[in-house]
């Protein structure tokens, strides 16, 4: 084969990756240029921009880019965040904070698995969304369903909630930077409430720092205290499983991001990173996270969530108001 024709070759099977990037590097570039003029959260614009192009959200010529810019590239500009955080800033949540984020996520849990059989939906089911919205979305989500015992409708439940949850993490990366400047919250206060209550880490980030600096870091810092609550929970179903007989699959794992997100707050908090590479580091991070947000916008569709079912719905919908309130009332009690 010719060089010429390698290259075509290599075009050929990159295009669809490349197309989707651009799309959402377009997205994102056009929402800082509208921030910049109009001095509203460029995360905002993003999302907004990016649900008008949705119709190329299942493009084939799209969607590879598309995915792996609302992936990947957030995982990377959520790792590079660590840039911006240190031990110090892990010390400042406290005990009572830590706690009260378990609480947060076992509370939660037990609701969804409480509910769903007053929505005539399995138990196993309200386990599965329960852990999406109390600890990271869709994440969590797919995290959860490696470990559960196979069953017929369980690819159906665990897509249904992938969308539930990202929809819902859309809505409230909208409406809760709102609903907390109108309680009069303060910027610590909203930021705690944003990383525990907002379902995925790009909403989080997005309405954490459509308020502020120190609520997005701190919004980041608690959503980050949620995932690493990842492995606990999956071990208490696999031990929870096998003590009833059923059998389990998976290993639990830590995510990457997760992973070098710690590593990296190691390193500035040892004072390893030179002040210049963690600036770069923090630009960068900020434009992969609006790049992702954009991409998520175009994979976001309302339609899909409604069409899925009331009592599905349902579920999801109380299980979010129930962390909401719950979160507010001991931010509340804390302040």
């Amino acid at each position: 084969m010719s060089a010429a024709s390698r290259l075509a070759a290599g075009w050929l099977a990159a295009a669809p990756l490349l197309r989707g990037l651009l799309l959402a590097g377009l997205v994102a570039t056009s929402a800082r240029f509208l921030s910049d003029h109009y001095g509203a959260p460029v995360m905002l614009f993003a999302l907004l921009l990016g649900i008008a192009f949705n119709f190329l959200g299942t493009d084939p010529r799209f969607q590879p880019g598309n995915e792996f810019a609302s992936r990947s590239l957030l995982r990377i500009g959520v790792a590079l965040l660590g840039f911006r955080l240190s031990l110090g800033d892990v010390a400042a949540l406290g005990v009572v904070s830590v706690l009260s984020l378990v609480g947060l996520v076992a509370a939660t849990i037990g609701f969804g698995i409480l509910l769903a059989p007053l929505l005539g939906r399995r138990w196993r089911f309200g386990l599965l969304t329960g852990g999406a919205v109390a600890i990271c979305g869709a994440s969590a989500a797919l995290a959860i369903a490696a470990v559960l015992p196979r069953r017929d409708d369980l690819e159906r439940d665990t897509l249904f909630t992938v969308v539930a949850v990202t929809t819902l993490s859309t809505v409230a990366m909208i409406l809760y930077p709102v609903l907390f400047r109108a309680l009069g919250l303060d910027e610590a206060q909203s930021g705690f409430l944003i990383g525990a209550t907002i379902h995925d880490v790009a909403q989080v980030v997005g309405a954490g720092y459509s308020i502020g600096e120190r609520a997005g870091d701190l919004a980041t810092l608690v959503k980050l205290g949620r995932v690493m609550l990842l492995p606990v929970v999956l071990l208490a179903i696999i031990l929870s499983l096998r003590a009833s007989g059923a059998t389990a699959r998976g290993r639990i794992r830590l995510p990457v991001f997760v992973v070098a997100f710690i590593a990296i707050v190691l390193l500035g908090s040892a004072g390893l990173v030179p002040m210049p590479v963690r600036d770069a580091a923090s630009v960068v991070s900020q434009w992969l996270l609006v790049i992702a947000i954009a991409a998520l916008g175009v994979k976001t569709s309302l339609k899909a969530m409604l069409d899925l079912g009331p009592q599905h719905i349902m579920l999801v919908v109380a299980e979010t108001l129930f962390l909401l309130l719950a979160a507010l009332s001991i931010d509340l009690l804390l302040a």
